[in-house]
């Protein structure tokens, strides 16, 4: 039986999507508007104008506690949330700085830091994410200046911040003189809370990915900055990165928002997203799983029994690869827990062998079987 891969977090691809026919549609829409010829050139970094001031239109009604200071001079387009990350650490951090994180954090920030000889100092977490006053403690002796966090279905505990949360965390941002970047790719899969940014957009940067909600392959990240000049600046900083986003996929994402088959895909993705959540909740009944209803992954508690290092070898020679807690941790001491990204199996009934595979995994260990 060919492996079942649920260690890359990517949304699920619903047949009824018509994800194929709806590409086709745009492209041959974008042809006849101006043809092809012109997105096979260089283009501004951040986007074009009127690429701008769709994804602004778009952003304001999706994230509506965005929509009353948010303008298209603010908002930059980037291939992807990963090199806008990087961008951003090139205009605020440079080697030796320390930044503010959650313990547990997302591995492409890790290898961004690393990559800059940025370190990471992780702030302690519970059931909403990282806690206000563990970050105000690690903020008290000012060497750090930046805090990265994930506030909606954290990757990898899948931890959501109430409004009170964000709230407590944006006066602390405030009160030590913090610069934010929010990166919450999952918030169009759960939406309705605001995001940190919105209680003190004078110094943060959000940023809302279509990877998580739509297709990675997109490579469609939506980036608000405090103002226009710290837009303009990281959009200069990008051209350093990766020059530009690819300006056809620019151009499809931006049609998408504008003539509603983005919210539409999303919607699909949130429906496939329940189905799957609901497997997993069944197949895990009586297990450390903590799960969002609407999330793409599973973080998984195992016991004792199952170091994950030995778990997740175990579960290779079924078949079946997830990720270990070490891959998120900011210290050598990472819980003894794994992700499963639920969106990265290329259906239900896959999933469903993939889920039963990994639960009677954890029943052998409890029987005695040798490990290996």
């Amino acid at each position: 039986m060919p492996g079942i891969d649920l260690s890359m977090n990517l949304p699920p691809q619903p047949a009824d999507a018509d994800l194929d026919g709806r590409l086709a549609r745009a492209l041959a829409e974008v042809r006849a508007e101006s043809g092809l010829a012109p997105y096979l050139t260089y283009q501004q970094p951040g986007g074009t104008g009127a690429e701008r001031k769709a994804a602004a239109e778009w952003l304001g009604g999706m994230v509506a506690d965005l929509a009353g200071g948010l303008t298209a001079d603010r908002l930059i387009l980037a291939p992807g949330t990963q090199p806008a990350l990087f961008a951003l650490l090139l205009a605020h951090a440079a080697p030796g700085d320390a930044i503010l994180t959650e313990k547990l954090t997302y591995p492409g920030f890790k290898a961004a830091a690393a990559a800059l000889g940025v370190a990471l100092i992780g702030v302690e977490m519970d059931g909403e994410g990282m806690i206000p006053g563990a970050l105000d403690r690690a903020a008290r002796g000012g060497t750090a200046k930046i805090v990265y966090l994930t506030p909606t279905m954290q990757n990898p505990t899948t931890a959501t911040m109430s409004a009170d949360r964000r709230k407590r965390i944006a006066a602390v941002v405030r009160k030590r003189g913090l610069v934010l970047i929010e990166d919450d790719p999952y918030t169009f899969l759960a939406p309705g809370l605001p995001p940190i940014s919105s209680f003190v957009p004078e110094r943060s940067y959000f940023a809302a990915s279509l990877s998580k909600a739509i297709a990675p392959g997109l490579r469609t990240s939506i980036v608000v900055a405090p103002d226009a000049a710290a837009a303009a600046r990281c959009a200069a900083l990008l051209r350093a990165v990766v020059q530009m986003s690819s300006p056809l996929m620019a151009a499809i994402a931006t049609q998408w928002m504008r003539d509603g088959t983005a919210a539409d895909l999303i919607k699909a993705t949130r429906k496939e997203t329940a189905a799957r959540q609901t497997l997993a909740r069944d197949a895990l009944q009586g297990q450390d799983a903590i799960a969002h209803p609407a999330g793409l992954h599973v973080w998984l508690g195992l016991p004792n029994r199952w170091p994950a290092p030995r778990f997740v070898a175990h579960l290779g020679g079924r078949g079946l690869a997830v990720v270990t807690a070490d891959a998120f941790a900011t210290d050598a001491a990472p819980p003894n827990a794994i992700r499963l990204a639920l969106g990265a199996a290329r259906n239900q009934a896959q999933l469903a062998r993939a889920l039963a595979i990994l639960a009677e995994a954890l029943g052998e260990g409890a029987t005695g079987d040798v490990i290996v």
